[in-house]
C-alpha cells in the first residue's frame, strides 16, 4: 500500500477545523499589529540558503532536501522562512516603501531532513512574522509581545521567555576568539561536526546536541560578557521594553539558535507541557541579512512558529478547540420530483450563506434522518410526494422534535430568518 513518505502527516478533514482556528487567530493579530501576509515559493535557489541560513548550521549541512533540476540548477525546498521573505523584498524593491516593512507568512511548508520527533516532522509548516527598517530594541519586544499574546489567548499557560544576545560582526570575532582558546584543549573529545565548526565557526559548537559536547560547552564563555557597548545598550533597551511589558524573561547565555544570520537579540518561548521539544517559538534579530542578500542596508527582525508544534503543545495541555457545526440544514426528499424541488432550496439558501446537505446517495427517507442527525444538521426540512401537492414542506427541530408544516413559496425566506438570528 502507497503511503504518506516518512516524517510527512496529512491533516484530515475531521482536525482540519483545529488548524483553520489557530490560523484565524494569526490572522487577527497579525492584524493587529499591522503585519501583511507575504507568500513566497515553496524551492529557492539553494546559493540562497549556503548565504543566508549559513554553511556550519545543522540545516545547512545536515538537514536540506537540494536537488538539481531538469536544468542542471541547484534547488533547495525551503528549510527555513526568513531567507525567501528576505529574497522576495529585495527583489520587489520594497525598500522603497515606508518603513518599517511589517510582514507574516502562514502555514509555510518547510523542509528538514532529520530524525522525526514530536511536533518536528520533515514537513512541517511555520507561521513566522519579519519586520523591516527599525532598528530600535522596541521592535524585538514588539514581536515578543505579539507571539506571547496569541499563544496565551489559545489558552496556553506555563510559558517562559529565555533571552540573549550573541553580538555583532564588531563584538562577535573577541568572542569567537575566547571560544577557541576554551576549546582548543578538549577538541580531541568534541564530535567531528564541532571540530569542522572550531576553525570555521566555533559559535556554532554551542548549538550542538550531542551529549558529549554539551559537557564542555555548560562552562564557555559567556557572550555577554563581550558584548560591544551598541549590542550591551540595545540589550538592556530590550530588558526595559519587556519589563515595560510585564513579560518575564530569563537570560539564558546559551541560546544561539540554529541560524547564522542572527545578530545581537536571540530568543525563545518555552512551554512546560512537552518535555525537550518544548521551545514553542524562537527568532531574532538579523541586521545584516538584507546586505549579505545583495540587499540595501536595513535591519531586520522575527520569529518562526511550528504550526505542528503549536496544535501539540494545546493537546497535551487539554485545550479543547470546539468543532463547529458543519451544517445548519439538512434536506431530505423521497421522489424524483420533491428531489428536484429540494436542491434547488438546498442551492438558493447556499448563496444566503446558510450550510446545506441533501442526498446524493438515494437513501430512504429514514436513513437520510439517521444521517442528519449524525452530521449534527440542527434543522431537517422534509419534501415528499404529499408535501409537493400541497406546495409545502416540513421543517423539524432535530434538538426538540418540534416541526411544522410551511409553504414552500417562503420556506427560504423563513429557514434563512430562524438560522441567521441563531448563528
Amino acid at each position: 500500500m502507497l503511503q504518506a513518505p516518512k516524517g510527512t502527516k496529512d491533516v484530515l478533514p475531521g482536525d482540519s477545523y483545529k488548524w483553520q482556528y489557530v490560523e484565524a487567530m494569526m490572522r487577527k493579530h497579525c492584524a493587529n499589529f499591522g503585519y501583511k501576509e507575504m507568500r513566497t515559493p515553496v524551492f529557492e535557489h539553494t546559493e540562497l540558503f549556503l548565504r543566508g541560513v549559513g554553511d556550519t548550521t545543522d540545516i545547512v549541512q545536515k538537514e536540506m532536501y537540494t536537488f538539481n533540476d531538469k536544468g542542471n540548477r541547484s534547488i533547495t525546498l525551503k528549510p527555513e522562512g526568513t531567507a525567501g521573505v528576505v529574497r522576495a523584498f529585495i527583489e520587489a524593491g520594497l525598500q522603497n516603501e515606508v518603513q518599517p516593512t511589517k510582514i507574516y507568512y502562514l502555514n509555510n511548508p518547510v523542509f528538514r531532513y532529520e530524525n522525526p520527533q514530536s511536533g518536528r516532522l520533515r514537513e512541517h509548516h511555520q507561521f513566522g512574522v519579519e519586520a523591516f527598517g527599525g532598528k530600535n530594541a522596541s521592535l524585538d519586544a514588539e514581536i515578543i509581545g505579539l507571539a506571547l499574546m496569541l499563544i496565551k489567548d489559545l489558552g496556553i499557560e506555563g510559558l517562559s521567555v529565555n533571552i540573549n544576545s550573541i553580538g555583532c560582526p564588531d563584538c562577535r570575532p573577541n568572542y569567537n576568539a575566547a571560544l577557541k582558546e576554551y576549546f582548543k584543549a578538549n577538541l580531541h573529545n568534541l564530535c567531528e561536526t564541532c571540530n569542522s565548526r572550531y576553525e570555521k565557526n566555533p559559535l556554532r559548537i554551542l548549538d550542538c546536541k550531542e551529549e558529549k559536547c554539551r559537557t564542555y560547552i555548560e562552562d564557555a564563555p559567556i557572550i555577554i560578557d563581550y558584548l560591544c557597548d551598541d549590542c550591551k545598550e540595545h540589550f538592556e533597551s530590550l530588558k526595559l521594553h519587556l519589563d515595560a511589558l510585564n513579560i518575564d524573561y530569563k537570560i539564558n547565555p546559551r541560546i544561539v539558535r540554529g541560524l547564522d544570520y542572527y545578530t545581537k537579540t536571540v530568543f525563545e518561548i518555552i512551554s512546560h507541557t512537552i518535555g525537550s521539544q518544548g521551545t514553542v517559538c524562537g527568532g531574532g534579530r538579523y541586521d545584516n541579512l538584507m546586505e549579505e542578500l545583495d540587499g540595501p542596508k536595513m535591519p531586520g527582525v522575527g520569529f518562526g512558529l511550528g504550526l505542528e508544534r503549536l496544535l501539540l503543545t494545546l493537546e497535551s495541555t487539554g485545550i479543547q478547540i470546539e468543532k463547529p457545526n458543519q451544517y445548519d440544514l439538512y434536506i431530505c426528499t423521497m421522489g424524483q420530483k420533491a428531489e428536484i424541488e429540494g436542491f434547488k432550496l438546498c442551492m438558493a439558501l447556499r448563496e444566503e450563506g446558510i450550510k446545506v446537505e441533501v442526498d446524493h446517495t438515494s437513501r430512504s427517507m429514514k436513513a437520510q434522518l439517521k444521517y442528519a442527525d449524525k452530521i449534527g444538521a440542527p434543522y431537517v426540512v422534509i419534501i415528499g410526494d404529499n408535501e409537493l401537492e400541497n406546495n409545502s414542506a416540513v421543517v423539524r427541530n432535530m434538538q426538540d422534535g418540534m416541526q411544522q408544516e410551511t409553504s414552500l413559496d417562503t420556506i427560504k425566506e423563513q429557514l434563512i430568518a430562524v438560522i441567521k438570528k441563531e448563528v
